[in-house]
């Protein structure tokens, strides 16, 4: 008989939830921070005030992909946690189901949290809710299209053995996406929800949400559906999103 399927250890699921939550909080804190900058230090040039908050974003992504990812994969986002568990369910190297659930959480409370400290850092009330309406028709067309782009970058570089690239190409993917798609790339519905509480320059109305995580979901699922029509057996390295976190010490998943 042939042995069963072995998975790399990950590090502790506390450890991990610690990494999403943190990662997921300094990465709403980041874009938050700096769209409240921009728009303080370039009143009335909204194309300067995105300029300066999607090359923010890029540099702050990468070096959170880096030192995250080791510990948790740097998922920072629930549709990458959930396309992880779907690639790799069967050949069991994604994560488990219960896996998923405690990242979305954690991942969702960290991006809440990084609203509020990007508040606090620049003197504004703590406590606020976005009035910038955004479910356009455009704006969910493109929230899909730039869901599934980030999903099949992922995907795509761990399939083909280059998860090492994911900081560079992530955060080069979603710099791009600020400026091609009308919604300015949210690609994340804990990053949607957390911009809800923070009333500046990439907030987001209450009301606007429901639209944009829909369209996240669609999204993701059209993007594994094109990871697997271009490399067919990409659940074998599913694990390896965004960044493996393997051990080197082989365990049986239980």
């Amino acid at each position: 008989m042939s042995p069963e399927p072995r998975e790399p250890a990950r590090p502790p699921l506390a450890r991990r939830l610690l990494a999403e939550g943190v990662g997921t909080a300094l990465l709403v804190a980041v874009v938050v921070g700096s769209g409240i900058a921009a728009q303080t230090l370039s009143p009335g040039d909204v194309g300067l005030q995105l300029l300066q908050n999607s090359l923010t974003t890029v540099f702050g992504l990468g070096v959170l992909i880096l030192v995250f990812g080791p510990v948790s994969g740097a998922h920072l986002n629930p549709v990458v946690s959930a396309v992880d568990w779907f690639l790799g369910r069967r050949s069991g190297t994604g994560l488990p189901v219960r896996d998923v659930v405690a990242y979305t959480g954690a991942q969702t409370a960290g991006a809440v949290a990084g609203a509020w400290l990007a508040n606090a850092m620049f003197d504004l009330p703590v406590w606020q809710v976005a009035t910038t309406a955004r479910t356009t028709g455009g704006h969910v067309i493109a929230e899909v299209v730039a869901t599934a782009g980030l999903v099949a970058v992922v995907f795509a570089l761990a399939r083909s053995g280059r998860a090492a690239l994911s900081a560079v190409a992530v955060a080069s993917y979603i710099g791009a996406a600020y400026w091609f798609t009308s919604s300015t790339s949210f690609a994340n519905p804990a990053v949607t929800v957390g911009r809800v509480f923070s009333d500046t320059f990439a907030g987001i109305a209450p009301g606007s949400v429901p639209g944009f995580v829909a369209a996240q979901v669609v999204g993701a699922g059209l993007g594994a559906a094109l990871v697997l029509a271009l490399y067919p057996d990409a659940r074998a390295s599913a694990g390896d999103a965004v960044v493996p976190t393997d051990t080197g010490t082989p365990t049986r998943r239980g």
